[in-house]
């Protein structure tokens, strides 16, 4: 299979982590050698979350180099037009759910937020694609990152992740109590 560096961001609270673990057993499960590190900065404050993962038999490190990211998915718009301008790989895809979660620099008009056209030509910038997310009646915020695995799950974005594959790893991660809701966002984003 062919090596991928696949970069994966958002704010803390958002629910990086399951994303991340979910999409890391999906891999996985699909015959990929999975390499990967998380990184919280200030997660419990509102801060950036990273969780890289690298799909391949030959890398010397977990974390995927600046302008190498095959597949940057992220939680909120800001994230995404960073890591795009940031991470991305020349012809490389960004699948992003579109969230305001504005930092405090933002708030304080020290800085402005980017709209989908400012991402738009970020990513154009680098010869890429760019995938929105956005189910308009999403019970609960913190499902995002489900509906985020069920759009990339149709996108044959990562050879042999099929939305069964990814189905399957979500069913083994999310607290039963939780999963048919879960299962639902993840069909509704997907289609």
């Amino acid at each position: 299979m062919k090596p991928l560096n696949i970069y994966l961001c958002g704010v803390g609270g958002q629910g990086i982590g399951l994303l991340a673990e979910v999409l890391a057993r999906a891999c996985l499960a699909a015959g990929h050698t999975v390499h990967g590190c998380d990184t919280h900065g200030l997660a419990q404050r509102g801060g950036i979350v990273v969780s890289q993962l690298r799909l391949g038999d030959h890398f010397h490190t977990p974390r995927v180099p600046s302008g190498e990211a095959d597949l940057v998915i992220a939680l909120e718009r800001l994230e995404a037009a960073r890591a795009a301008a940031a991470m991305l790989a020349e012809g490389g895809t960004v699948v992003y759910y579109d969230t305001v979660q504005q930092p405090i620099h933002v708030r304080m008009g020290e800085a402005e937020y980017p709209d989908h056209a400012r991402l738009e030509k970020a990513v154009a910038a680098r010869q890429g694609r760019l995938e929105r997310v956005l189910l308009e009646d999403l019970p609960d915020a913190r499902m995002q990152n489900v509906a985020l695995l069920g759009r990339l799950a149709t996108l044959g974005a990562i050879e042999g992740v099929t939305p069964a594959v990814v189905q399957g790893a979500l069913e083994e991660v999310v607290p039963p109590r939780a999963r048919d809701a879960n299962l639902e966002v993840f069909r509704r984003a997907g289609t």
